[in-house]
């Protein structure tokens, strides 16, 4: 196992919370990312389908975070929230910045591009692999509280408090050394 492999994932330090499912039908467990999923190829976000989530879930939010970034704070690639809880799935392409295939009164904020949809792999080349975690929250609440021009880190705090469960998927992308 690599060093990167080894980088803690951004809900290892919340409390724990029971496991539900999710699925998808781009993103396969431990498999590489689609073409579709790359920033420079497609920048599309994955369809995500979940279910078994806690009873008392009032919406949900969905983030897509990047660990291996050579940051020192990881990347944040996707962060929506305020899912009603009547929405189990969404499509593939539904985290572009005009909305469409995204539920009403869901909000995404500024991802770490600086842009306010879904931004794809892109580590830089030779980095070795890096893991894209999909992680959907259950949560307690109707609104989480945030508005569109709060940060990701904002949006995690109070993903803390709010969560009643979580389920995730990890694809994988390496961008080959160049040359």
């Amino acid at each position: 196992m690599t060093e990167q492999a080894r980088r803690p994932l951004p809900h290892d330090f919340h409390p724990p919370v029971p496991a539900f499912t999710v699925v998808s039908d781009d993103v396969s467990p431990g498999a590489a990312l689609k073409d579709d999923q790359v920033f420079a190829a497609g920048n599309t976000s994955p369809h995500l389908r979940w279910e078994g989530f806690p009873e008392g879930t009032r919406s949900f939010a969905v983030t897509c975070y990047d660990p291996d970034a050579p940051t020192g704070s990881g990347f944040w690639h996707w962060v929506v929230f305020d899912i009603p809880a009547s929405v189990t799935e969404l499509p593939s392409g539904a985290g572009t910045g005009n909305f469409v295939g995204m539920p009403a009164g869901a909000v995404q904020v500024r991802n770490d591009y600086g842009s306010f949809d879904f931004g794809g792999a892109a580590p830089p080349p030779g980095d070795g692999p890096h893991r894209y975690v999909f992680t959907v929250y259950a949560v307690d609440a109707e609104k989480l509280g945030p508005d569109a021009g709060a940060s990701p880190a904002v949006v995690g705090f109070n993903l803390r408090f709010h969560t009643l469960g979580r389920a995730q998927l990890i694809g994988e992308y390496e961008a080959p050394a160049a040359g």
